[in-house]
């Protein structure tokens, strides 16, 4: 029996400044020399620190049981803290869906059928022992980099060399225009990909010039 298996890869960046699209060669690389092929393709910039990921749980509601979803590293999946962390595994638990990362040569195993059923779970256990443990370290780095810019920020504020982002002055007159214009908050955060707050402080600031 010839089990139908879909490979849906999933590719993100942090943000919008940075190519998600970067490593998509190698994961339809990584599947050509597998023999399979890759039937959808989810790119979306969003930290790996929050399961705010729309793609990614896009991804996984149109798969079915025994489907693969190929990233190429597991931070691409999860920087997330433990408790997140459990929920997205346990959504990807629930769909049955294998989990393949170029990154974890464990994981590659589970992009081919094993008729054995004691292979196939003794290689299920040990990648997600594996998973785990490289989501762990991917946390890790994450609040490590976190507080190394906080320590950053305060020494220059300290020294009086923090001056902040530079604005982007274009983005913030094409959102003044569109609130001018009525716009709604919603579309405008939609159309610029700007912040609530950011939204708030611009019309804050107009109303005190006015």
């Amino acid at each position: 029996m010839v089990v139908r298996m879909f490979v849906r890869a999933y590719l993100r960046a942090s943000t919008k400044e940075q190519d998600a699209s970067r490593a998509k060669d190698d994961l339809f690389q990584f599947a050509s020399d597998k023999g399979l092929k890759i039937a959808a393709t989810y790119i979306e910039n969003e930290s790996g620190a929050s399961l705010n990921r729309p793609e990614l749980f896009r991804l996984l509601s149109d798969c079915q049981a025994g489907d693969i979803l190929l990233i190429e590293q597991v931070d691409r999946l999860s920087r997330l803290n433990a408790k997140d962390w459990e929920r997205l595994k346990s959504e990807i638990r629930d769909r049955q869906v294998k989990v393949v990362a170029l990154d974890l040569p464990t994981s590659w195993g589970m992009a081919v059928s094993s008729t054995d059923e004691f292979t196939a779970r003794m290689s299920e256990a040990i990648n997600n022992m594996m998973l785990d443990m490289i989501a762990a370290i991917a946390r890790k780095d994450y609040e490590d980099r976190r507080r190394r810019q906080k320590q950053g920020i305060a020494k220059a504020k300290e020294q009086g060399l923090y001056k902040g982002r530079p604005e982007n002055k274009s983005r913030n007159q094409a959102i003044l225009k569109m609130l001018e214009s009525g716009q709604s908050w919603n579309s405008i955060i939609q159309a610029t990909g700007c912040s609530r707050s950011t939204l708030s402080r611009l019309k804050n600031n107009t109303q005190v010039l006015l």
